[in-house]
């Protein structure tokens, strides 16, 4: 894009590359706000993260019809801010730049805002993501784009601080430190903007056209010419994970050029890995997960008071998380425990299950049946706060035999390790540490319950993070999953009640009387247009329930919904499902996405459910349709299989299926 970057320099935008990408939380956004009215449009909406902003002198609108109006008919500039509830930094720019009554009056004169949360509206953050991609520049939240009346972009970023600023200077190779960083600040950046727009509105209406065609590009790049898909293609999975795989410490993405790169668990990895196993007995893909797991639930990524997982570790070694916990995380890591549990034996796999959906019940259940999207990870502006300890602290409430234990065992005698703090984490198994007191891993985790559940009701007294009370149809058919795996791998009925009670909720409450799915669940109301995710998400834990219960009523409502998602999102010219509907609103390109991120791709689990359901309901028209699915993408899949390790194992199943009996 040399013709953007050319443009991006002469409106002396180059300069801004302050851009920082991380995610955690804020407090309940109706703290410390009782008795004041409504300061603009997000007062009415039900997200929990736009309630937060509803005090904001910003004139915020939603993203919608009225806003991009009112953009064309004034000739504005859009400024697009897109965040979510547990984002660290979306929440440290609110309090910076969006309550700077300076900030927010030039905002006003001069854009139109709108703030977007990413979890309610996905199909705009992956166009603007997208967009600041095609930039050149680093993702991340919050997410600060410029656009055009016509809603197109032409510049953006992540966070700004408010104004600008010297940032002291690295040190240079030789020792000797170097000039100082000079950081441009947010109402720079919106003046500079608004500056060009009067100046040259045809240039810059030019370029958002340009980036526009390249985002279109870029949605679309993965689908490649079609080929013949190898026949080997786990194995180069589990060579692409192998030159990721970081053999010492477990996990992904590791390289000893950035050994503090951040660690996320990266499910749809590690239930490739179950998959490789179950099917090959593969020696390199149980180290690979049994490594990860255990040194995941040895680290302070795991709530060792609580349960449960933080989002990712800020290192190498799974001891700093960032402190928010996601639902869709600890969905998927409920089903890859208990697979774990199944496939080893490993009772400490087993508790890790137990703890995470104890965990689960307690803070992230709605009463009527379903599941919260997300904690913070800040209270009152302090990151981990909720979660942290000092020895003081932990005295208040232990004995001095049970300080003295915790202490050893969960790394705090070795001193704080964030912020004067400890991050409680286990330096070491818990079979070593119960050897030096000649102890068994059994009896020492029996000594360490009641010092756990002390912990967590002292813990408990402490404020609160903010829960994300929204319940999204595609996290909760993940949570639906993992209850259900649980439950047929643990045994346990009390997982499996709780699964179909879920189930339940999202069939009679995300569900329109016509067939159609919601998206979201908050304030008592269902809402927004549902995506594939939902569809195929919702699908895949109805046929878990079917897999663990045989009951034919969840196999039922599994077809219902996947017809409708056929009708909805399936290509008729190129096959595959697009993320949003055929009636969703039009944005400037309708995505079809087959990599696996954090979670899976809907076209892969689509393809997955397909097969299951062709199977259970002697349908092959469903096979052919999960092939097709498959075969839409061979061009990327032949490319980089190890980024679609989910298609990869629908795509395996699909050729077992193909293989006559005892071959």
């Amino acid at each position: 894009m040399p013709f953007l970057r050319l443009m991006l320099f002469r409106i002396s935008l180059a300069a801004i590359a302050f851009a920082v990408q991380a995610a955690h939380g804020e407090e309940d956004p109706a703290a410390g706000k009782k008795g004041r009215q409504p300061t603009n449009r997000l007062a009415k909406e039900t997200s929990p993260y736009l309630l937060l902003h509803a005090h904001n002198p910003v004139d915020w609108f939603p993203w919608g019809e009225e806003a991009l109006a009112k953009a064309k008919a004034e000739k504005k500039l859009i400024f697009l801010s897109i965040g979510y509830s547990s984002c660290y930094w979306c929440h440290v720019m609110e309090r910076e730049s969006f309550m700077d009554q300076e900030i927010a009056d030039y905002l006003n004169k001069h854009y139109v805002c709108i703030k977007v949360d990413r979890e309610e509206r996905p199909d705009v953050d992956e166009i603007y993501m997208a967009a600041l991609g095609v930039m050149g520049r680093r993702g991340g939240w919050p997410l600060s784009m410029f656009l055009t009346p016509e809603a197109r972009p032409f510049f953006g970023g992540t966070y700004f601080p408010p104004r600008d600023k010297e940032l002291p200077a690295a040190e240079g190779a030789d020792g000797a430190p170097g000039e100082p960083r000079k950081v441009t600040g947010f109402l720079t950046v919106i003046k500079l903007v608004h500056d060009r727009w009067a100046e040259a509105p045809d240039e810059l209406s030019r370029a958002s056209e340009a980036v526009s065609a390249a985002v279109k590009r870029s949605l679309s790049r993965r689908m490649l010419a079609a080929g013949p898909i190898p026949a080997d293609l786990q194995q180069q999975v589990m060579a692409q994970f192998a030159e990721q795989f970081d053999a010492e410490y477990g996990g992904f993405g590791y390289s000893e050029a950035q050994p503090q790169r951040p660690k996320f668990p990266e499910p749809p990895n590690l239930m490739f890995l179950v998959d490789r196993i179950r099917r090959a007995d593969d020696e390199q893909a149980r180290r690979m997960l049994v490594t990860t797991l255990e040194k995941m639930a040895q680290g302070g990524i795991r709530d060792h008071v609580g349960g449960g997982f933080h989002r990712y570790s800020t290192d190498r070694f799974w001891r700093i998380p960032h402190f928010e916990k996601m639902l869709y995380d600890n969905a998927q890591l409920a089903s890859v425990y208990a697979e774990a549990y199944e496939l080893t034996g490993r009772e400490e796999f087993k508790q890790v299950v137990e703890e995470l959906l104890a965990f689960v019940a307690r803070e992230m259940a709605d009463p009527a049946g379903g599941f919260y999207a997300a904690l913070d990870a800040e209270t009152d502006a302090h990151e981990g706060a909720f979660y942290v300890w000092t020895p003081e602290e932990m005295k208040q409430v232990l004995t001095e035999d049970e300080f003295e234990l915790a202490a050893d065992v969960y790394g705090v005698s070795a001193g704080p390790n964030f912020e004067g703090h400890s991050t409680l984490l286990l330096p070491q198994p818990l079979e070593q540490a119960a050897a030096k007191r000649q102890w068994t891993a059994d009896e020492l985790s029996q000594r360490l319950t009641p010092i756990r559940n002390k912990l967590l009701a002292k813990r408990n007294q402490r404020k609160r993070p903010l829960t994300d009370t929204k319940v999204l149809a595609a996290w909760n058919g993940l949570m639906i999953r993992g209850l259900a795996d649980a439950g047929r791998l643990l045994k346990r009925q009390a997982y499996l009640d709780t699964a179909a009670r879920a189930a339940d909720f999202a069939l009679q409450h995300l569900r329109t009387p016509e067939g159609r799915l919601w998206h979201a669940y908050s304030g008592g109301q269902a809402r927004l247009n549902a995506y594939l995710d939902d569809y195929a998400f919702l699908v895949d834990g109805l046929i878990a329930l079917h897999q663990a219960t045989g009951q034919d009523r969840w196999l039922t409502a599994a077809k219902e919904l996947t017809e409708t998602q056929i009708k909805l999102f399936w290509d008729e010219d190129e096959g595959g499902f697009f993320f949003t509907s055929s009636d969703h609103e039009e944005l400037l390109a309708r995505s079809k996405d087959p990599v696996d991120s954090v979670m899976p791709s809907g076209n892969a689990v689509a393809a997955s459910n397909l097969l299951y359901l062709a199977e259970a309901l002697g349908e092959p028209a469903y096979r052919e349709r999960a092939e097709q699915t498959i075969t839409t993408f061979a061009g990327f899949l032949t490319q980089s299989p190890g980024a679609m390790p989910r298609m990869t194992s629908a795509w395996t199943a699909v050729q077992s299926a193909r293989r006559p009996t005892g071959k």
